[in-house]
């Protein structure tokens, strides 16, 4: 397992801890950035794979996440995010100038990078999309219809085929386990709109990566994002039988392979 260590600073609603996975020399550097309602913690054998492929790696637990201050999973306004994503690719360029950088979004992760990718697409040498919220999310419309949020948290069973992925996130006093709160909700809601009214990302290549019985982010409804975001130069990689969490489904090693040839083919050019 890779040496890792956190840095904390003041973001736009608080202070935010980032975990940094360091190689000395690394020929890129990879931002992390999580999904809803867990943390950066989540992502060392994700972070393991990329330090021993080159990278120096740096994830956000973002604002109400993780070690992060702020209520829990309460955010209003998603560009506040991106922000605080912003302030942590300048943490890494400081520390590593010159060198090119991936941002790997997951999930609510893939909303902030598909965002961000809009707003400094053009500092970034590839972006990476893991079963991303964009385009239409049948779960917000059901979501966002109840009188208010049910009382129930996201069923582990749904995340991989690997039972022990679901009992871990069970078992996670870091990871949210209480309901949605509406006001994150419609900050999606509002975000989907913004990256579908903005546009796509031009040349910055993108991988999109997702799971064909993904049932918390149905594949169908992304492909509706992807399709009007991405540029001339994506690849697509869809895995039959696959989950949510695809960086930790029973193929995970073929997921994380699928990376890094994606990342040597951007970096060969």
């Amino acid at each position: 397992m890779a040496d890792s260590r956190e840095h904390t600073f003041t973001g736009t609603r608080g202070a935010i801890t980032v975990r940094e996975w360091p190689k000395e020399g690394p020929r890129y550097v990879v931002l992390l950035v999580h999904g809803y309602g867990e943390h950066m913690g989540r992502y060392e054998h994700v972070a393991d794979s990329l330090v021993e492929h080159g990278a120096a790696v740096f994830g956000p637990d973002h604002m109400g996440h993780g070690k992060s201050e702020g209520e829990r999973v309460f955010v209003d306004d998603f560009e506040d995010v991106v922000t605080d994503v912003r302030a942590v690719e300048e943490l890494t360029r400081a520390a590593h100038p010159g060198v090119p950088v991936v941002l790997i979004g997951h999930s609510m992760g893939g909303l902030i990078a598909s965002r961000y990718a809009q707003r400094y697409g053009s500092g970034l040498a590839a972006l990476v999309l893991s079963g991303p919220v964009i385009g239409t999310w049948e779960v917000l419309r059901v979501l966002l219809a109840a009188p208010k949020p049910p009382e129930v948290p996201l069923d582990p069973t749904l995340l991989s085929r690997d039972p022990a992925v679901g009992a871990a996130y069970a078992a996670d006093p870091l990871v949210w386990h209480g309901p949605f709160k509406r006001p994150t909700m419609e900050a999606f809601d509002r975000t989907l709109e913004t990256i579908a009214k903005e546009g796509g990302i031009g040349p910055l290549p993108l991988l999109w990566v997702h799971g064909d019985d993904d049932r918390i982010v149905p594949l169908p409804g992304s492909r509706t994002g992807i399709d009007v975001f991405h540029g001339p130069d994506w690849t697509e990689r869809v895995y039959p039988g696959a989950r949510h969490e695809v960086f930790n489904e029973t193929n995970k090693d073929e997921v994380l392979a699928d990376v890094r040839r994606f990342v040597d083919r951007v970096l060969a050019r």
